[in-house]
């Protein structure tokens, strides 16, 4: 993909070179591109899969889906766009009446375009409202979450989708703040958050905001990124065609201990073979020029 391309989209797909190697290495002739995002992935695997390939790209944010199509309409009836969940994948595979695929890409990260607009509330780098949606149309935002979910529920649901060990000080907190207004700004939650982590925490905590892994919590629950990706493994036997690759990217470990523990589990039972003992991450010269691929784990699996 060149630089142009690239810079358009505003986003540069993450171990790009490591996907290709895998999913191109063979005669390809349906790919499902789970996340397709600004389609920078899939226009990579399309230019070197050539031009009997066929891609069905699908996403969970409408604008993603709109994006996409701009970039890869010069490709014509080589794509088909989907404004769906990855969980959705059965039903999209059905839809285009492909009976299997012979290669599946889901990258679980965020384009920078997301992240980086206030407007959706996935970061506190800028003030926005409290939303996180991907899909826009789904009802449930961050601020329900936040102003909603009782004490205990709120404490547990941010320490097991965070691992985050103040969670019962911080949902003590939050449940302060809201009996005296609603939160609905990200600004808002992150000021309540860091103020609920003892002084020496905050100081400790060099170059990680004290309101990281509870936003991450937020996020997960919001989108129901763990359910999503659970449905999206155990569809695997239906989807793959014999010979077929999966390719997942994860960007925190309990994505990436789901990914491993199902990959390792079908190669037990002899139906695939993992490909990726251990997960392949970014060379230190991706994570100069793209310093989010840093935490990004590549796990591929062919079935047998």
């Amino acid at each position: 993909m060149n630089q142009n391309n690239q810079s358009h989209a505003g986003h540069v797909p993450v171990l790009k070179d490591e996907v290709i190697g895998f999913l191109a290495a063979d005669a390809v002739g349906q790919v499902m591109d789970c996340t397709l995002g600004l389609g920078g992935h899939a226009l990579a695997l399309l230019e070197s899969l050539g031009k009997d390939a066929r891609l069905v790209g699908m996403d969970a944010d409408e604008g993603n889906v709109s994006l996409a199509r701009q970039r890869l309409g010069p490709l014509g009836s080589q794509v088909r766009f989907f404004h769906a969940n990855f969980s959705e994948v059965r039903q999209v595979l059905r839809e285009v009446e492909w009976t299997g695929v012979d290669a599946l890409l889901a990258d679980l990260g965020f384009c920078s375009t997301q992240m980086d607009d206030p407007q959706r509330g996935l970061s506190f780098m800028q003030d926005g409202p409290l939303d996180m949606r991907l899909d826009l149309t789904a009802t449930t935002t961050a601020a329900d979450i936040v102003n909603r979910t009782a004490e205990g529920d709120l404490a547990d649901l941010i320490y097991q989708n965070a691992d985050e060990r103040f969670s019962r000080r911080i949902a003590r907190a939050v449940c302060l703040a809201r009996s005296e207004s609603p939160i609905t700004r990200t600004a808002q939650l992150a000021e309540i958050v860091k103020r609920s982590m003892p002084a020496a925490v905050r100081r400790n905590r060099t170059g990680v905001h004290p309101a990281t892994r509870t936003f991450q919590a937020l996020r997960i629950a919001v989108n129901d990124e763990l359910g999503a990706l659970d449905r999206l493994l155990s569809a695997l036997p239906e989807i793959l065609n014999p010979g077929g690759q999966a390719a997942i990217i994860s960007f925190h470990s309990l994505e990436d201990a789901r990914v491993k523990r199902a990959f390792a589990d079908y190669e037990r039972a002899g139906l695939a073979k993992r490909l990726t003992k251990k997960p392949i991450t970014a060379t230190d010269e991706e994570i100069e020029q793209n310093p989010r691929s840093r935490s990004a784990k590549l796990r591929v699996l062919r079935w047998e």
